[in-house]
């Protein structure tokens, strides 16, 4: 069976592009500006407080993975932070940063950073992920972090390269690892037992004629359980959901060469090539002929 969470990670084609292991003295505070890019947090050592805009502050321990898909204003600080709202010096270092005091025993270590989405869908795909996600208690995980921490401290060939694919493992390690926790999003939603099966057999065969009382029958729900349980679960309504799918396949498709508008309509669920095109053109701001025309 199509596996919904692979699909999404597939189109995405995350990019770990910029790590640095940073360890602090506490009191110490640090603000990032927000660049709508998809930041991590791994705690090697000690605890921090990560506080993002309209949220609870979440506090980090040693082992705990923190990853947010498109970052906005994230403040960091010791778990009693000091005093006023002004950011703690930051120096640099051998590639390392220290924050707060430069002297004395560090008490707190992570590798932070930000990845890149290769996928020109990433805004559509994003939407279907949890606004922030934060893991703990999970043993591959914390072996995962575990191993990036070693090979961030010590200086062996191909470190960098390792570095990398190491964290990609842990980025999809710490989506798929949520499940309930999660927020509202396609990880919550897939590990739901009513709803994981038509969030499945929507991507297995999106081109069929959906709608809700049919993915409400794949659910064994009425209706209106289906609809608000979807809704409050997954983020979205059902049929936006589907509509969300569709159009980041069609842009996947019509990135091919050769890829007609008509074909692509079919597969993704459109009886014709102009009510395709209306879609089309209403959700990604331009018709589908010139998409493909910019896109080659």
């Amino acid at each position: 069976m199509t596996d919904p969470f692979a699909e999404v990670v597939t189109l995405l084609q995350p990019v770990m592009r910029y790590a640095k292991v940073v360890s602090a003295r506490a009191p110490w505070r640090v603000s990032r500006p927000g660049t709508g890019e998809p930041f991590y947090c791994a705690v090697l050592e000690g605890a921090s407080r990560l506080t993002l805009p309209g949220r609870e502050p979440v506090i980090l321990q040693a082992g705990d993975f923190a990853l947010i898909p498109a970052a906005f204003d994230i403040l960091t600080t010791s778990l009693e932070p000091p005093p006023g709202d002004d950011p703690s010096p930051v120096t640099f270092a051998e590639g390392r940063a220290r924050v707060g005091d430069p002297d004395g025993p560090a008490d707190y270590r992570a590798l932070i950073g930000h990845c890149a989405f290769g996928s020109p869908d990433a805004a559509l795909l994003v939407s279907l992920l949890p606004d922030v996600l934060h893991i703990r208690g999970e043993p591959r995980l914390a072996a995962l972090v575990g191993l990036v921490g070693e090979e961030s401290r010590g200086d062996r060939p191909a470190r960098d390269v390792v570095l990398e694919r190491l964290l990609e493992v842990l980025f999809i390690d710490a989506l798929r690892s949520a499940g309930t926790a999660a927020p509202t999003g396609l990880v919550r939603g897939l590990a739901d037992a009513r709803l994981a099966q038509p969030l499945r057999r929507i991507h297995e065969s999106p081109a069929e004629p959906w709608t809700v009382v049919r993915m409400a029958s794949e659910a064994a729900l009425s209706r209106s359980a289906f609809f608000e349980r979807f809704t409050r679960v997954v983020g979205i309504a059902p049929m936006e959901y589907l509509l969300t799918w569709r159009m980041a396949l069609a842009r996947q498709l019509l990135r091919r060469e050769g890829a007609g508008v008509a074909s692509v309509a079919e597969q993704v669920g459109y009886g014709s090539a102009s009510a395709f095109s209306v879609a089309f053109a209403r959700h990604v701001g331009q018709p589908p002929a010139r998409y493909a025309r910019a896109a080659a």
